[in-house]
């Protein structure tokens, strides 16, 4: 059997022949009493670090445990928000979620009906060729076309005589009014009829304009387009009146032959 090397007993066989400078450094060494560690208290710290390996490497069953999530709150009309899904709704909660998207639904198609009337209206009273807006501005400008008109209100320049509806008692007001009046009479002709105020250096105006459209027409007409200045008399730019005289027959003995 093979001897075991020790250390402590080489240095003691070479302690006579060492340096003396080195006997100070190695006298604690050679003086450390040799321990052997016994087979039972061995046997035992090699359990225990056994025991310790499976302990870090395997945790206690209550850190492994999942972590389970904390309890929602209810779904109610006001506080849901779409979070959470339908199929985790109870049944009331399911009907607080159908009458609050019931709710916006409705308010959504409220608005879109809002919207849809007023561009209607606007479209009508200001961008359609029909509108009362279009039909004021061409009569402005037949208005303003006219040098017996331009003359009387004494602006030998068009663009100095400016047009507006009814008077308003507030001096704020911005915009005034234009009064009119739409009618279908008996034949199924639709009338229209509004009058509004020109003004020039020497004085103002009323302009009375009275428009027709007849079932088989698609665009109003003029009837009547008249000014009246004071202390003058009224001026017709367009009367229906005289052209249908003009046109009439001659009578002969009374009466009309074709």
């Amino acid at each position: 059997m093979a001897a075991l090397y020790h250390p402590a007993e080489a240095v003691q066989l070479l302690r006579p022949v060492l340096h003396p400078v080195l006997r100070p450094v190695l006298r604690p060494v050679l003086r450390r009493p040799r321990i052997r560690p016994h087979p039972t208290a061995l046997a035992t710290a090699t359990a225990t670090a056994t025991a310790r390996n499976v302990h870090t490497s395997h945790p206690q069953s209550s850190s492994t445990r999942p972590n389970t999530p904390p309890p929602r709150r209810a779904v109610t009309v006001i506080n849901d928000d779409g979070r959470v899904r339908w199929s985790e709704l109870s049944p009331g909660e399911k009907a607080a979620r159908t009458a609050q998207q019931g709710f916006n639904l409705g308010f959504v198609l409220l608005g879109a009906v809002g919207c849809g009337t007023v561009a209607y209206f606007l479209f009508r009273d200001v961008f359609s060729p029909n509108s009362k807006t279009s039909h004021f501005n061409r009569a402005v400008t037949r208005v303003r076309a006219s040098p017996e008109i331009c003359r009387l209100l004494g602006s030998p320049d068009a663009s100095q005589i400016s047009a507006h509806g009814e008077a308003s008692h507030s001096r704020w007001a911005r915009n005034r009014f234009i009064a009119s009046t739409e009618e279908t009479d008996k034949f199924g002709t639709e009338h229209m009829k509004f009058r509004f105020f020109v003004e020039g250096p020497n004085g103002q105006a009323v302009v009375h304009v009275h428009l027709a459209k007849r079932p088989s027409q698609s665009e109003y007409e003029y009837y009547a387009l008249a000014v009246d200045i004071k202390g003058h008399q009224r001026i017709y730019l367009e009367n229906a009146e005289e052209r249908k005289g003009s046109k009439a027959a001659p009578k002969i003995f009374g009466a009309r032959w074709w």
